[in-house]
């Protein structure tokens, strides 16, 4: 079975409840979208996925493989790589040495020599500042750095969590054209975006996250023209 099952996933902490038994999949090639306000459990979500904190009930299932318990570094050699909320570079390392730690997985330097030429190629600005420290490119450089790190590992599956945050509305257009053009090729996305209008129109399948519990879901077509979904994050 490829692909991405949750099922029944609850994470606590403390006595808060962040998440309160969701189901939700991600078939092969498919981008699928995760909305909600903040304070949902969007990003609690996405760090259960990626192993980073621990669920109180639930499975997590990926390409067959029960994945639940597994710590970070064995999740992200499987395949499922995350691009974090804030994008989380190593500012003090260059452009290159972050994508050279995204490959970190490979023992095959001329395979990690292809990968990077490759990401470079998609992003060229990138490739315009490769030996500049990462800390020093813009918001919107930062975040592609971040997407070009996950490719380094050839993820089977790329979570990509509040892609847009924090960025100018040009250059949130630039990150969804990437993630767009991502799909066209194939790559199976679970995006968590509270741009909703730009997450709907990128992904096949949507579903709609509030406190902790998922309260509707189907085609990002559909769910776009919930009333509910309309008023609550659309502005309709």
């Amino acid at each position: 079975m490829k692909g991405l099952r949750v099922e029944g996933l609850s994470v606590s902490y403390g006595r808060t409840e962040a998440l309160r038994g969701i189901d939700l999949a991600v078939e092969p090639g498919q981008v699928v979208c995760l909305i909600g306000a903040n304070g949902a459990g969007k990003t609690t979500a996405m760090r259960a996925l990626s192993g980073l904190v621990r669920p109180r009930a639930g499975r997590i299932v990926f390409d067959g493989a029960d994945i639940t318990f597994w710590p970070p570094h064995r999740i992200a050699a499987a395949g499922l790589r995350q691009v974090p909320e804030g994008r989380q570079i190593f500012a003090e390392l260059t452009v290159a040495e972050n994508l050279t730690l995204g490959a970190w997985t490979l023992s095959d330097r001329a395979e990690t020599a292809r990968r990077r030429s490759a990401v470079l190629d998609r992003f060229p600005r990138l490739s315009e500042r490769a030996g500049q420290l990462a800390g020093s490119l813009s918001g919107g450089e930062q975040q592609m750095l971040a997407l070009g790190r996950a490719l380094m590992g050839g993820p089977s599956l790329l979570l990509l969590d509040e892609p847009s945050m924090g960025l100018a509305p040009l250059l949130v257009e630039e990150i969804f054209a990437i993630v767009a053009a991502l799909k066209a090729e194939g790559t199976t996305i679970l995006l968590v975006e509270q741009n909703a209008s730009a997450a709907l129109d990128v992904a096949d399948y949507a579903y709609v996250l509030e406190t902790g519990r998922i309260v509707l879901s189907g085609p990002a077509a559909d769910v776009a023209g919930n009333p509910a979904v309309l008023a609550a994050y659309l502005g309709g």
